[in-house]
């Protein structure tokens, strides 16, 4: 299965090994997790949880040695905070020394710790550190959720921005036949994002009437967003609260404030808590009442209010847009439905422009995963093709140039062209700090093995040689160098060569660090360029010297790069023992949980008051001494050593206990199926009978007629023998069962009646089934002289190739059944 994620907010789309043909989306955002899968046979939808939600809380906890998901991790926190991890999104790809470190510590309790890679993990009570990988991998910024993707398991295919995942589920069921653009809105739990979206629908047959999706410019703010609504909302409760209780309490009441502030103009939040002090062996029960309004929370957030709606006019900017050029503003994200921030965006874009046709809640995930199914290549889908654009300015520092700066188009190439002569190194930075607390440095690469590839191309008589190295800005909004090629011009001294070079081809003699502006995708690479130079040099005569050579290029990421591969082995493994240390105990559990019912349910079928029941009629009171025996020692164990005992011997321990019950099991079964197996045996013996009468009454007609006949005698003879043994066998132990009491052993088993009676019914099918063999064909022979006819009758044919054409008592559906 493929996964696809949406790389700076929500979302994955991402796939499962044994499942190639099924694109899996995964919207993850800061409080809540949606999924979708597309997958052959199955409806196109949001996938449901084990509880039949739609959505599944965003926290990871433990209780003891128990491992925690969604909303049972979630209110994990009330009772324990320090085991109860929420919003760990803040914090992936975070240095230590951010400020989101400190603005994570200002919403939540957990303990954090650094980790290895300088980045921020979380330290449960019993000890434990966790990586924010490791954590998210249990259920963006780029390489941490690519990480987070490889150590679940999965295999990731793209990433995709959240904005333009809305985009592809707005235009899912669309056509525009005039263009139009629009601003997607997402107001999400931990940041607020605007994305200048132009949709247009191909006319040209040729290309299958395809929709386009291009972005045009992006706004965004990092420090805004539902979860510092909820904070401000918490931090009003604490004010009332007695300071020295901690905050923790509060913070689901604040959220559920928030919502209910949605609709209603107060709402009233009510919290009963029991706190237990050890002061002098003293506790007490305080409760909480506070009336909140939307007034105050507004007025608590009054100076958020304007940066709501900053992003849709940065997004309008970067794309040389005005309001005028936008047909409507869809707004999607849970807080767009807060209603600060929904009059924020009417004041600033007009009411005319607010645009509510895509369910806020689901359309990323849904849109996200009809993108992937179309990268898949599995599915045949509407042909939607998408254009984003990268968010920051992207410089070669050694040489201060901007190679991508913001808004280049995704899935684009760049050649750099230096004059060196030994290996050097290029860094690509960001122009500016893409995030709180990001360093800026992004990519560091050496290119190895210059001064080499100088030495052989000047050996060979080359002039200008430079070194190109080709930079690429992927579909998921990867930088990277991955290409580096050594070429110099060498003089060609042929007829042909000296015409090119009469008619131009001067090279360059500038000893500056250049770039080249190819920005286009389809552009060759320079690993393809020296492809080419060898199937030139194939073609070419074998003592034209080699013009280009291919160079190493040793990458080395900033400030936070990829994990490495023991990194990511080292927390695959990890997590791989969580899972199987959770499977055994799940598998301990039903194997107790199994054991206790059966122990209960023997018990009831001993109970003195159930008297006339199948159990106790099929049963010797020998037998159920022994069972009531076995069955207290059991209970016995159970309780003393249950919770200690291993799988094996729980499982061991109910398989005792049922060899005492099987044979009155047996019993029961077999007085239940002995009416319906006699009565077939018997029915097969009719059937046998009526078979035998009609096929003897047609082979004397046949043999009156000179027909051939589809039996012979001794094969009836036969077929009656098998019949009279079978009655014979039945009556003898059928007369003997009789005798046989409820709570005794058959002395006849139903297996061995069905058996017998299967050697009748073979021996019946097999001259039923066979084909009426042809009638003689009359023939006329003409010899000289007089005429003279002469009839011979052929030979019948073999049994195998004759034809079922009873002559007139054929047996018919009304004697022989349709089974047969």
């Amino acid at each position: 299965m493929h996964f696809l994620i949406l790389w700076n907010l929500l979302l994955c789309l991402a796939a499962l090994p044994e499942a190639l043909a099924s694109v899996l989306a995964i919207d993850f955002g800061q409080d809540w997790i949606k999924a979708s899968l597309m997958k052959p046979g199955v409806p196109f939808d949001v996938l449901l949880n084990k509880d039949s939600k739609r959505k599944i809380q965003a926290s990871v906890g433990w209780k003891q040695s128990d491992r925690l998901f969604g909303t049972d991790a979630f209110n994990l926190a009330s009772r324990f905070p320090s085991d109860s991890f929420s919003q760990v999104k803040f914090l992936q790809a975070t240095p230590y020394e951010s400020d989101d470190l400190s603005y994570y510590s200002s919403i939540s309790t957990a303990d954090l710790v650094k980790t290895e890679r300088n980045t921020v993990g979380f330290k449960t009570s019993s000890g434990s550190e966790w990586s924010a990988e490791e954590l998210v991998a249990m259920h963006s910024k780029e390489t941490a959720v690519a990480d987070a993707v490889e150590i679940g398991g999965l295999r990731l295919l793209a990433l995709i921005n959240d904005g333009t995942a809305v985009a592809v589920n707005y235009a899912m069921t669309r056509t525009f036949n005039t263009p139009e653009t629009h601003v997607i809105y997402d107001a999400g739990a931990s940041s607020i994002r605007a994305t200048v979206v132009q949709f247009a629908t191909s006319k040209d047959k040729k290309d299958d009437k395809a929709t386009s999706i291009t972005v045009l410019g992006v706004g965004y703010d990092q420090t805004v967003g539902g979860v510092e609504l909820d904070r401000r909302l918490r931090d009003m409760l604490v004010d009332n609260f007695n300071a020295k209780h901690k905050r923790t309490f509060l913070w689901k009441e604040a959220g559920r404030v928030k919502a209910i502030l949605s609709a209603n103009s107060e709402a009233f939040a009510t919290c009963e808590y029991k706190l237990s002090y050890f002061v002098e062996s003293l506790a007490w029960d305080i409760d909480f009442k506070s009336k909140v309004t939307r007034t105050a929370l507004e007025s608590a957030c009054a100076d958020l209010r304007p940066r709501y709606a900053q992003p849709i006019l940065d997004a309008l900017h970067n794309a040389g847009l005005g309001l005028e050029n936008v047909t409507s503003v869809i707004l999607t994200g849970g807080h767009s439905r807060t209603p600060m921030v929904q009059s924020a965006v009417k004041a600033a874009v007009g009411e005319d422009k607010i645009a509510l046709n895509v369910n806020a809640d689901e359309a990323v995930v849904l849109g996200a995963a009809l993108h992937g199914a179309g990268l898949s290549r599995q599915f045949k889908t509407k042909n939607i093709k998408v254009q984003d654009i990268s968010l920051h300015d992207v410089q070669a520092s050694s040489i201060s140039t901007v190679i991508f700066p913001a808004g280049s188009r995704t899935g684009t190439k760049k050649t750099m062209t230096f004059k060196r002569t030994d290996d050097f190194k290029i860094f690509l930075d960001y122009k500016t700090e893409p995030a709180r607390g990001i360093p800026t440095r992004l990519l560091e690469s050496e290119i190895i093995g210059v001064t080499e590839a100088v030495k052989n191309l000047t050996e060979a008589g080359a002039t200008d040689i430079t070194v190109k190295a080709t930079l690429s800005l992927s579909e998921s909004g990867f930088v990277s160098i991955k290409d580096a090629v050594a070429h110099g011009e060498i003089k060609d001294e042929s007829l042909t060569g000296k015409l090119k070079g009469l008619f131009g081809g001067a090279s360059s003699e500038s000893g500056e660090e250049t770039e080249s502006t190819d920005a286009s995708s389809d552009a060759s690479t320079p690993s393809e360029a020296a492809t080419n130079e060898s199937a030139k040099e194939k073609s070419a005569p074998a003592t034209k010297p080699k013009d280009t050579y291919k160079l190493d290029v040793a990458n080395e990421f900033g400030f936070l790069g990829p994990m490495t591969l023991e990194q990511k082995q080292a927390a695959r493994a990890r997590l791989r023992d969580i899972d199987l240390t959770e499977a055994a105990k799940t598998r301990k559990e039903e194997a107790r949980n199994s054991l206790e019912s059966y122990l209960y349910r023997l018990r009831d079928l001993l109970d003195d008051d159930n008297k006339d029941t199948p159990f106790k009629k099929c049963s010797q009171e020998s037998e159920r001494r022994s069972i009531l025996e076995k069955l207290d020692s059991t209970f016995e164990w159970l309780h003393d050593k249950g919770d200690y005992a291993e799988t094996s011997e729980l499982l061991d321990k109910r398989n005792d206990l049922e060899s005492f019950e099987r044979p009155i099991v047996h019993r029961y079964k077999e007085i239940e199926a002995f009416p319906s197996t006699l009565n077939s045996s018997q029915m097969w013996n009719w059937h046998t009978h009526l078979f035998l009468t009609e096929a003897r009454e047609n082979i004397t007609k046949e043999a009156e007629a000179g027909l051939p006949s589809k039996w012979t005698s001794a094969e009836l003879d036969t077929l009656e023998k098998t019949l009279k043994d079978h009655e014979k066998w039945l009556d003898v132990w059928v007369e003997k069962q009789k005798s046989v009491k409820m709570n005794e052993d058959p002395v006849i088993e139903t297996t061995e009646m069905k058996a017998r009676a299967k050697v009748l019914e073979t021996a019946l099918q097999k001259l039923w089934k066979r084909k009426q063999p042809k009638a003689p064909k009359k023939t006329t022979t003409k010899e000289e002289g007089p005429t003279e006819e002469t009839q011979t009758t052929e030979p019948p044919q073999p049994e195998g190739e004759q034809q079922q054409v009873p002559v007139e008592h054929p047996p018919t559906k009304n004697h022989v059944p349709d089974e047969l």
